[in-house]
């Protein structure tokens, strides 16, 4: 297993808070008062890891990819084990626990619709839309929100673009819910028709554990 190390905003924003507050409140205009803040904001930088550690992440080692001998379903797998590597690359580069989670979340979900495609192949068509435009579109705003993070910078257009972002996750998320749900549809229907025939034919055998109906009741 390969190990990734999502390393945790919290040393940088306790350090720079110290900064900050120094600035506003205590003197900050000879040599000792910056080796001061200095010391101060390294201690907090440390306080601020022991209490946010990193999260590490354990990911399977390469393997050999998966292949089906249909050229259709090999593509489907490859875009599949595309989507989840780069979900995983952005996870570990996005800070924050709240994105984490909802990026865990839409890793499996992905893995699940994909994978359950391809073991019921006539149900390709009804995940088109999600393959051409719901999948690549999310991965777009996760790369950007990645990237505006990086920026170093938090102006007027940053900060907007990556809250309106951080404000569809979970809209995105329900989708993809709603996507994998939708592929059951026919198997549920399916379930439901053999529970009702199944309940009819115990109740007419007398098996249910209610009473069989007679004519004197």
């Amino acid at each position: 297993m390969a190990r990734v190390v999502k390393k945790s905003p919290a040393p940088l924003y306790f350090a720079a808070a110290v900064w900050l507050v120094w600035g506003l409140f205590l003197p900050l205009y000879k040599l000792s008062h910056f080796l001061l803040v200095i010391l101060v904001s390294a201690g907090a930088g440390v306080l601020g890891r022991r209490l946010f550690p990193d999260r590490v992440y354990e990911t399977p080692d390469p393997v050999e990819p998966e292949t089906t001998g249909d050229p259709q379903l090999d593509a489907l797998i490859a875009e599949r084990d595309r989507a989840v590597s780069e979900m995983r690359r952005l996870n570990a580069n996005i800070p924050g626990e709240t994105i984490s989670r909802q990026i865990d979340h839409l890793e499996e979900t992905t893995g699940k619709i994909i994978s359950h495609v391809v073991r019921h192949p006539e149900k390709l068509p009804q995940i088109r839309r999600f393959l051409d435009y719901y999948l690549p579109t999310t991965l777009k705003l996760l790369n950007a929100y990645d990237r505006m993070g990086q920026a170093g910078v938090e102006g007027e257009n940053i900060a907007g673009t990556r809250g309106r972002i951080a404000e569809m996750m979970d809209t995105i998320i329900s989708a993809f819910d709603r996507q994998l749900d939708a592929l059951f549809a026919d198997e549920a229907l399916d379930i439901a028709t053999d529970i009702t025939v199944l309940e009819n034919l115990l109740k007419q055998e007398g098996l249910s554990g209610e009473r069989p109906f007679t004519a004197n009741g």
